[in-house]
């Protein structure tokens, strides 16, 4: 929008801004210089309603109110205040510099002066003064945030309440954003006027951004609950504006954000789902004061565990991950959380591999340990499709060593993090999560002072390789949003609900238990994708709107990947005392039958068989359907080699015989 600024004050406002910070203070005490005897000059003037004649003569006030007033100011600091971020602060330290100076005077004038000057010019005098020295510099402060107002965003902030109110006066002073509305479900408020701004009501948002040229819309409404957060983004969609949000107030209230820290619209705004508050008994069981494991700390859902869990008390945390990056990441975080929550609470942060099992259980055995959360596993379909003999070792393998480390190591309780995708599994990733709940439920079956259970869940926002990070990505970039398919859908959840609900599900386990959490509504990926364009202020660009600024395209299904996912194998599931939490009643095989399944698997992955590798899986996961041929990239490619081994001896040969060598 063109600033409808006078070019004079953009001019002046310059030359103040760009003026060093020593002269900037003697410019204001060589105007407090001439305000403050001025103020008594008029007061006088207005008391006896004629001009003073022989002030030569008459200098002696004008001397001690300077003399008082002046020292005051610097004393109190009010010229080391920034001018365009001054507040009410400024106003009080003028009221006390003028007061001392006002009673210096009546102290001298009852006692010194031989002709008196009535009080009532002491106290047009103070009125005065004050206007005088505070009117000038709240004058130049306006002045200058005019100026920006010019060439700032011009946003419409909607929730009028004490956030609202913090972020407008945040927003000012940055410069950056000029608030021309509020908007506020509250009747009470519309028509008024708050913090200078005037309040509407949430219907008059489409005319205020056309009238005031708005390009943002604020959401100040860190105490509302997600669904309703999601209901005022739906309202929002249409209007072709970008939409921000201040933190949560939970964020706020810890310290860990400000008000005008804002940032795009939060993916768990657009799901929409408030969590239920967690049952403190459920959340305790296996972890206060208990010694606990989180393998795969460094992951998305391991990190979140082990912020859960560092919060409950736990005697000791021991973080197991493969990655050392991603270990002195989650050590670093843990070790400052553990100061801001002043909780006493040892970590140890350990390199290891699931599937090393002597590690494994040397770390149980030598700790302690009586919780684990088995968060390691290899989970992004596409990678685990072109890895297979990786994929099977690491979350097959991986998951019965460490459960076998359990048993000799007498852990208590063992949760292994699953996945809808374990359900009618299409690919391998899905399969061998799906036998890793089979070899637990065989442990179970054979007998073991150690509790297992398994909680399978869906996609989690923001998590690596999700949707929503690379959506805003894309967006970010001008596009094209990628989608696999219009029609494909996904059950979503928070990350930090989906670790509480996990927490909650292992204190129910009473061995081998499935638990399934509620994901709510599947979204559609397609839907997704257009709400979080528009709410980046941006159109869509299709057929219907060729001029639009985002295009969706549209790549195809990854290798094996399934276009609805799934959380149930049948029908049969019951409630917990967890509204959130379900336990499924599953088949599963005895162990006799799971350890010679998993005996002829190893021999096959030992050579690198791909082919007899995935039989085994299918053998073992009879839900478990293929839809495409073995996609292992060593695999392929080892298969081209030697074809084109045979090809080349084929062809010497051939040589050979045409011409008799």
């Amino acid at each position: 929008m063109k600033s409808t600024v006078p070019t004079w004050i953009e001019q002046l406002s310059q030359w103040l801004l760009e003026l060093p910070r020593a002269q900037k203070r003697a410019l204001m005490l060589a105007g407090d210089l001439v305000f403050v005897p001025t103020a008594l000059w008029c007061a006088i003037t207005l008391r006896f309603g004629i001009i003073p004649q022989n002030l030569s003569d008459q200098l002696g006030p004008y001397f001690v109110v300077v003399l008082t007033a002046i020292p005051v100011f610097v004393r109190l600091g009010l010229y080391r205040a920034v001018i365009r971020y001054l507040g009410p602060r400024a106003l009080v330290t003028v009221t006390k510099g003028v007061i001392t100076s006002v009673a210096f005077l009546a102290l001298i004038n009852q006692f010194i002066f031989v002709e008196r000057l009535p009080w009532s010019v002491l106290v047009i005098y103070a009125a005065l003064a004050l206007l005088y020295v505070s009117g000038s510099r709240f004058l130049i402060r306006g002045m200058i945030n005019y100026r920006s107002a010019g060439s700032a965003h011009r946003v419409v902030i909607y929730g009028a309440g004490a956030a609202g109110v913090e972020l407008a006066i945040g927003l000012r002073r940055s410069g950056r954003y000029s608030p021309v509305a509020f908007v506020d479900d509250n009747h009470a408020l519309h028509g008024s006027t708050v913090a200078s701004i005037e309040v509407f009501a949430p219907d008059m948002l489409p005319e205020l951004i056309r009238e005031e040229a708005a390009s943002t819309v604020l959401l100040a409404l860190p105490s509302q609950s997600r669904r309703r957060r999601q209901e005022i983004l739906k309202q929002l969609e249409p209007l072709n504006v970008l939409v921000q949000t201040v933190p949560d107030y939970s964020d706020i209230a810890a310290g860990h954000a400000n008000v005008e820290d804002i940032r795009d619209v939060d993916a768990n705004d657009l799901l929409g789902r408030d969590p239920v508050v967690p049952n403190e008994r459920l959340m305790d069981a296996c972890i206060r004061n208990k010694v606990v494991m989180v393998s795969g700390a460094g992951g998305s859902i391991g990190s979140e565990l082990c912020r859960q869990i560092l919060q409950l008390k736990p005697a000791r945390i021991i973080l197991l991950e493969i990655s050392e990056v991603a270990l002195y990441s989650i050590d670093k975080e843990l070790r400052l959380l553990i100061q801001h929550l002043q909780v006493n609470v040892e970590i140890v942060a350990l390199l290891g591999n699931a599937h090393h099992r002597q590690r494994i259980q040397e770390i149980m055995t030598t700790y302690g340990v009586q919780t684990v959360y088995h968060a390691a596993a290899y989970k992004h379909v596409p990678i685990v499709e072109h890895n297979v003999v990786e994929g099977i070792h690491n979350n097959v393998f991986g998951t019965w060593y460490s459960a076998e480390a359990a048993i000799e190591a007498k852990v208590e309780t063992f949760v292994l993090i699953s996945t809808d995708k374990a359900v009618n599994p299409t690919n391998v990733m899905g399969a061998t999560k799906r036998l890793a709940e089979i070899v637990l439920q065989g442990l179970q079956q054979r007998g073991s002072s150690t509790r297992f259970c398994m909680v399978r869940f869906g996609n989690v926002l923001e998590s690596s390789g999700s949707v929503v990070p690379l959506f805003r990505e894309q967006i970010n970039r001008g596009g094209p949003v990628t989608v696999t398919h219009k029609d494909i859908i996904r059950y979503f959840m928070t990350i930090p609900e989906a670790a509480q609900l996990v927490i909650q599900a292992g204190s129910m386990a009473k061995g081998g238990d499935v638990f399934v959490l509620d994901m709510g509504k599947p979204v559609r990926i397609e839907d997704l994708a257009k709400r979080m364009i528009h709410l980046m202020g941006l159109m869509v660009r299709d057929e219907q709107f060729p001029d639009g600024d985002i295009e969706i395209v549209y790549t195809g299904l990854r290798p094996a990947e399934k276009l609805y996912e799934e959380l149930l194998i049948g029908n049969d599931v019951m409630g917990t005392e967890h509204p959130r939490i379900m336990r499924a009643t599953e088949h599963h095989l005895p162990w006799s039958s799971v350890a010679s399944l998993l005996e002829g698997m190893l021999d096959t992955i030992n050579r690198s068989d791909c082919i007899g590798a995935r039989e085994a899986l299918m053998q073992a996961v009879i839900e478990y359907k293929p839809q495409q041929e073995i996609q292992d990239l060593v695999w392929m490619r080892s298969r081209q080699v030697s074809t084109a081994e045979k090809r080349k001896v084929t062809d010497i040969a051939a040589h050979r015989a045409r011409h008799g060598n």
